[in-house]
């Protein structure tokens, strides 16, 4: 296997980006990693982007993004249609393979434009639920009952975890969600969806993530401290939520296990659980312990760009290791109802 490492990233998120297109705000965030590296679009052996069509509201929207890389001359290109962490993925099979040495990554859109919690019922059983149009936060909302009824979780427990996401977005300048509120006050909140109140919920922003990964003596070329993936793996459970667990992740366990999470000491975690709930299953999941440092960006719960904000999470775990905060981080990105896909990577810093 070959080192590869996140060796440089941009991001930005913000409530709403009304008056500029997805081009536009993703180009100088582009143009940000590449001065970074003092590379250019002709240096970078291969380019792969997250988004999706339908939060754009058009086929093939990401044709439009492309033309901001630089795709003149001919590059190497891919998408998923899926959060930008799993576009990386893509990108580090890519350059196991030897045939290139760097890649540009990157996710983005723009949700605010319409109601993101009913554009997300098309994620489900095309059949049987998604033509219901269920409210993505009632969803959540059935999960988080069922937790609650069978003690898996309180509610204070889940206050808790929303304080602290408030307290650590506070100094985060990418964070929408930044005044800090005690559990108490959280506790307080009427429900939106019962038993979740609106600190329970994600942070809606647009906006999106650039990070460009390299390998080996490239990447320490690059870089002076640059983020090593030493595991990644994602897992996927049933699209159909009654035959699982919504009080646990089996895949995410799993996808914990074949990264490596367990074989040291994880300094600090940064997980894409967009709800309260979702943060207190993934903890679990993982097996971290109270010495971990959980989203100390604020997480999703503090900003939450769809089909970016998975991206974003291994992003801030690379920043906090290439400035030395820690030595081992774990970044985790989600994608589908009630965590139903999941990605986990592991990194070091030398």
């Amino acid at each position: 296997m070959r080192d590869v490492a996140i060796v440089a990233s941009a991001q930005r998120q913000e409530r709403a980006i009304p008056s500029e297109s997805e081009v536009e705000f993703m180009v100088p965030l582009m143009q940000q990693v590449k001065d970074a590296t003092g590379l250019t679009q002709k240096d970078i052996g291969f380019t792969c982007s997250g988004s999706s069509d339908f939060i754009a509201g058009q086929a093939f929207s990401f044709v439009m993004t492309i033309d901001g890389v630089g795709p003149v001359p001919a590059i190497s290109e891919s998408h998923v249609e899926m959060d930008g962490a799993w576009a990386l993925y893509e990108a580090w099979v890519k350059l196991q393979i030897g045939e290139i040495d760097t890649a540009l990554i990157y996710g983005y859109s723009k949700s605010s434009g319409g109601s993101l919690r009913d554009v997300l019922a098309t994620q489900m059983d095309p059949y049987y639920v998604a033509p219901l149009w269920p409210d993505a936060f009632a969803i959540e909302a059935l999960a988080a009952r069922q937790m609650v009824e069978n003690r898996r979780v309180s509610m204070d427990q889940l206050a808790e975890i929303a304080s602290r996401s408030r307290r650590h977005g506070a100094d985060n300048p990418h964070a929408v969600r930044t005044r800090q509120k005690s559990a108490a006050d959280i506790m307080a909140e009427a429900p939106v969806a019962s038993p979740l109140r609106p600190s329970d919920l994600p942070a809606s922003a647009d906006g999106g993530c650039v990070v460009l990964l390299a390998a080996e003596d490239t990447a320490r070329s690059l870089s002076d401290r640059p983020a090593w993936i030493r595991g990644i793996d994602h897992r996927t459970d049933s699209h159909t939520l009654g035959v699982r667990d919504l009080t646990r992740s089996m895949s995410a366990e799993l996808a914990a296990q074949k990264a490596g999470v367990a074989n040291d000491k994880v300094d600090f975690a940064e997980l894409h659980a967009p709800f309260t709930t979702s943060e207190f299953v993934l903890a679990d999941a993982l097996g971290l312990g109270e010495d971990t440092v959980i989203n100390p960006s604020g997480g999703a719960l503090a900003a939450h760009t769809m089909m970016a904000s998975g991206l974003i999470r291994l992003a801030e775990a690379a920043a906090r290791i290439t400035a030395g905060d820690g030595d081992r981080a774990v970044a985790h990105a989600a994608s589908g109802p009630v965590l139903q896909q999941n990605l986990v990577c592991v990194m070091e810093g030398e």
